[in-house]
């Protein structure tokens, strides 16, 4: 397993603020109708494909699990947070919650049919992120779908690069969504669709949604490498929206 400093870093931060983030974003979708249609979509997609129960992965207090939940889809919870956990147990006792890390995930491979990864690659350093990628790629089925939810940035100066910032839990990245598009199609799976919007009242930054899916038909995940131009996605399959 990949222990790398800053998962232990992450998992203190999150322990630390577990009861007063719970609480600041129990009802963060209800105010957020964009958000919610892309996780119906993603949560429709999953249903239709049948390819096994989501993992909610990064689920914090499990109100994103729940959520999923709520839609009709067999879900599950990880975290790297042990209090996380234990926070996600006593809210909702009829779901599942592990303790895990993305870069090593105790699953089987080809067992689910969605990842949700909603916020929870924002902290990973950007060496890091191909192996998350890959574990990504790993357990999902054929025909599984991947939504990533993520800060994101289009400054012309950095069309490649992550940006970090000073989240108010511990160091986070922006990403421009070409190039996180460009890491994960390298990890084996297809873009179905994205959408960035605006910041809200009270948010500094973009935020980007990507909905991925991997081939029915095996691929080999292809090797990383130096940060180019980031690529425009292809034309999604299903459109959503925006």
């Amino acid at each position: 397993m990949i222990e790398s400093p800053c998962l232990d870093t992450t998992r203190t931060a999150y322990d630390t603020v577990a009861a007063e983030y719970s609480a600041l974003f129990r009802t963060a979708l209800d105010a957020r109708p964009l958000d919610r249609a892309m996780h119906a979509a993603f949560a429709e997609f999953v249903r239709a494909a049948d390819a096994g129960p989501v993992a909610d992965l990064g689920c914090g207090p499990g109100h994103g699990t729940a959520h999923l939940h709520s839609l009709g889809v067999p879900v599950f919870g990880v975290d790297l947070s042990p209090t996380m956990i234990t926070l996600a147990r006593e809210t909702y006792p009829d779901l599942r919650f592990d303790e895990g890390s993305m870069t090593a995930l105790d699953l089987r491979d080809g067992t689910l049919g969605g990842v949700l990864s909603w916020y929870s690659v924002i902290h990973t350093p950007p060496e890091l992120l191909p192996t998350v990628f890959a574990e990504f790629h790993r357990v999902l089925a054929p025909g599984g779908y991947l939504l990533l939810g993520f800060f994101s940035h289009d400054e012309p100066e950095h069309p490649a690069e992550p940006l970090p910032f000073d989240h108010k839990v511990t160091l986070a990245y922006r990403w421009p969504p070409g190039r996180i598009t460009d890491l994960v199609r390298r990890a084996g799976l297809e873009v179905t669709a994205w959408m960035v919007r605006e910041p809200e009242e009270g948010e500094r930054f973009l935020h980007a949604r990507l909905l991925f899916r991997k081939p029915s038909e095996p691929t080999e995940p292809t090797e990383p490498t130096e940060p180019t131009e980031p690529t425009e996605p292809a034309e999604p399959t299903e459109p959503i929206e925006s």
